[in-house]
Formats: C-alpha cells, sequence, structure tokens
C-alpha cells in the first residue's frame, strides 16, 4: 500500500496542529433544546516525524459503545502517542445517538446514511456535512469501528471494499478473526471514504449497549497492528502474542426463524458449523412444537441473535463459507 509520508499541520475549523503537537479540537455541531453546546471532541496525535495520517473513528452510531471503548482504552494507555505520521482519533461521531442511547439522532435519521452530508440538510446531514468537509481532506486512510445492531453480536471481523485493493490489505493487516468483503451502502461514510480514494475498513465486534471484552481487546490489537506495520509505532509489550491469521469468509447468508417463538441457539458465535448440524431450534412457550434450524453448508457462525422471543423471519444467524 502506497501512503503519502508527509510532515503536515493538521487543520480542523479553526484548529491548527502542527508536527510535533497534540491537542484536542472540539467541532460544533448544534445545542440542545436547554442551549447546552454539542461539541464532536475530536483528538489530533502529529508526530514530528513524517508519514501518513490514520483516523480511528467510533459511535457513529450512538448506542454501539465496543468501538468507543476502544478509542478510550487507546487514548487512556497512550497508543495513539506515535512516532511517525498522525492519527486523528474521533470516540464518539453521534454525540445525540450516544446521548440517547440510540443508533439514530432523535428525528430517527442515521448518521451513517447521510454522507457526504448537507451544510443546510438535516441535522444528520450536517454532522456528515462537517466531518466531510473537516476529516476526509486530511486522512491517508481509516478504521471505523461498529458493533452488531439492535439484539445482534457480531464476532470480531472486518469489512473492507472489494474494488479497493488497498483497503483489503488494510484489513489483512487488522488480522481479526474474520475477514470478508461487502458491499459500498449509499451515503454511508465508507462509500464517500471510497469516492474519495482513502482505503477504509470496518470493523464489526459485539452488540449494542454491551461491552464485550474479546471485541474490545481484538480492535486494539488490530489498530496497534496497522500502527506497527507502517511504522508509526515501535514493536510494543501491548501487541497480544502471536495468533493464527484471519479466516476469508464468502457466501454469507442470513437463517431466519422460520415461525415465530423462542430462539434457543445451539452453538457459540464464532463456531465452525457442518452441513446438515442443527445450530438452533425456534419453540413455543409450551414446547408443544420445535423447529430446528440447520446449517446449510459447512462454514463459521459470525453473527448471532441474542432475543429470546423472535417472529417469523427474523435474522437468527450471519453464517459464511471459508473462502478458498
Amino acid at each position: 500500500m502506497l501512503l503519502k509520508d508527509e510532515n503536515k499541520t493538521i487543520t480542523i475549523g479553526t484548529e491548527s496542529v502542527k508536527p510535533g503537537q497534540e491537542k484536542l479540537v472540539n467541532i460544533k455541531i448544534d445545542r440542545l433544546p436547554t442551549g447546552t453546546i454539542i461539541d464532536i471532541p475530536i483528538y489530533v496525535f502529529n508526530a514530528k516525524n513524517p508519514g501518513p495520517t490514520l483516523l480511528v473513528q467510533a459511535g457513529l452510531h450512538g448506542d454501539e459503545i465496543n468501538g468507543i471503548e476502544i478509542v478510550r482504552r487507546m487514548l487512556d494507555k497512550k497508543y495513539f502517542n506515535v512516532n511517525k505520521g498522525c492519527i486523528i482519533a474521533v470516540p464518539i461521531l453521534n454525540i445525540f445517538g450516544f446521548i440517547h442511547f440510540s443508533r439514530e439522532l432523535p428525528d430517527g435519521k442515521d448518521v451513517n446514511r447521510s454522507f457526504p452530508g448537507s451544510k443546510s440538510g438535516s441535522l444528520a446531514s450536517r454532522i456528515a456535512y462537517h466531518f466531510t468537509k473537516e476529516i476526509f481532506p486530511q486522512i491517508d486512510f481509516g478504521v471505523d469501528l461498529h458493533t452488531g445492531g439492535g439484539s445482534r453480536s457480531n464476532y470480531p471481523q472486518t469489512r473492507y471494499t472489494a474494488a479497493d485493493k488497498n483497503s483489503e490489505e488494510l484489513a489483512a493487516i487488522f488480522n481479526a478473526p474474520f475477514t470478508f468483503s461487502s458491499d459500498l451502502i449509499p451515503k454511508s461514510f465508507r462509500k464517500t471514504a471510497f469516492t474519495k480514494g482513502i482505503p477504509t475498513i470496518v470493523y464489526e465486534a459485539g452488540e449494542s449497549m454491551r461491552f464485550d471484552e474479546y471485541s474490545i481487546e481484538q480492535g486494539v490489537q488490530g489498530i496497534l497492528n496497522i500502527l506497527h506495520h507502517f511504522k508509526m509505532i515501535n514493536k510494543t509489550e501491548a501487541l497480544l502474542p502471536e495468533k493464527e491469521e484471519t479466516v476469508y469468509l464468502t457466501n454469507r447468508k442470513w437463517l431466519r426463524a422460520p415461525t415465530a417463538g423462542m430462539f434457543l441457539p445451539k452453538i457459540k458465535n464464532g463456531s465452525d458449523i457442518k452441513k446438515g448440524a442443527v445450530i438452533g431450534i425456534v419453540t413455543d412457550a409450551f414446547s408443544k412444537r420445535n423447529k430446528e434450524i440447520k446449517a446449510p453448508f459447512n462454514g463459521c457462525v459470525f453473527c448471532i441473535n441474542h432475543q429470546a422471543v423472535v417472529n417469523q423471519g427474523e435474522a437468527l444467524f450471519h453464517i459464511g463459507e471459508l473462502a478458498k
């Protein structure tokens, strides 16, 4: 991957961060009805030595707190104090969603379906506009931290853009337990980054509004892998013991509830599955009928819905085959 090896001043709004400086920059977004100003805090760590600029962002959806904790932990442990290049770290992009324990903004709009945004649009569109205007011009590549929506728990995984080989390489360097390509979603952060030629990966891990230590550790580790690969940090004791290389998945498929009832998974997230094996059942409260859910092929499960009571057609397992 060819990245810029620059020694540059980072300018966000009216704030400038010169090489050798670190600074907390606040982008004013709006006010609460009480008049309280809402800012997006952005941490900039600009090393003296030239190198690439990496964005690490979380909280694009306000209820996805594992990513927020990944950034907080890296700030706390000073892992972003790079000796080369620059880190732009955004712990919470969707401040309104975080305050309301919500994926979306109070008006129901999704910031991750609002890029590149508009200066005079909805609140979600305005947040996306400020981010597109202030952050994208500064960065060379990025990591977008997410968790599963609702009651769905994602086993740690990275998603890259198939049409972007640099994005695929970045996912390999991150080295999450699972890796696969996923389609670009219109008006998403990743789609906008792609159109601007910025390699970006999405790290998905855990469940919304619930901390998962393994997901957090793997996220911290993946970012450290990237920083070390591009020589932005030295070899550090923070790196976890060597582990197996990521497992690439293909032919991804949702297995859905065949009927309404209570859902009982029979396997753990991240497990291997064998074709024909019963991996879950849906039963009624009186045990008069059980519907088995069988694996349609050999592969792995990388997402499980932890909702106990489900409706017919509800997504229960996300599975994939091992790429050859």
